[in-house]
């Protein structure tokens, strides 16, 4: 399954130690340039750490292709931007993307989304994880991650916690 992804699922999960649930179950994931120089700027140093060697490995992998240039219905910043132009030119099976103008934007021009709660959720219904409800508060206080408290009950109404 192709995947690109935005900076926030990427940090976010660098941040938890729990990148490699990105690279079970999509392989490899790509990122445009920009994505990338946001990552570079995470303050988190261990979430940095584990980027660099996630690029090291090859399997977070910076795609140069140069992109056509898009006419979004919603203004976004230029990693949204990158990402969602990047997704389209590769036909990429899923964008990863938390922000919800981005994800608008995205499902707008055809693509399907996922972000980082799905993510969780799919690692904790296929065994990856023990618990998901630990994950979301480490999500919540080291990630300083917004999680709405209805979709949080939602999903950890999916797996029974």
């Amino acid at each position: 399954m192709l995947a690109v992804s935005n900076t926030s699922p990427i940090s976010n999960l660098a941040i938890l130690g729990r990148l490699d649930l990105l690279q079970h179950r999509y392989g490899k994931v790509f990122i445009p340039p920009t994505v990338d120089r946001e990552l570079a700027r995470l303050s988190h140093a261990d979430g940095k750490t584990r980027i660099a060697k996630a690029q090291a490995a090859g399997w977070l992998e910076i795609n140069f292709t140069a992109t056509d240039p898009l006419r979004l219905p919603i203004a976004l910043d230029d990693g949204e931007t990158a990402a969602i132009a990047l997704a389209l030119k590769l036909k990429a099976d899923v964008l990863l993307m938390d922000e919800k103008r981005g994800r608008m934007a995205a499902r707008h021009v055809g693509l399907a989304v996922a972000g980082i709660l799905g993510e969780l959720l799919h690692a904790r219904m296929t065994g990856s994880l023990p618990s998901l409800k630990p994950e979301l508060l480490r999500l919540r206080m080291e990630a300083k991650f917004f999680i709405d408290a209805e979709i949080e009950r939602f999903i950890l109404s999916q797996v029974g916690e």
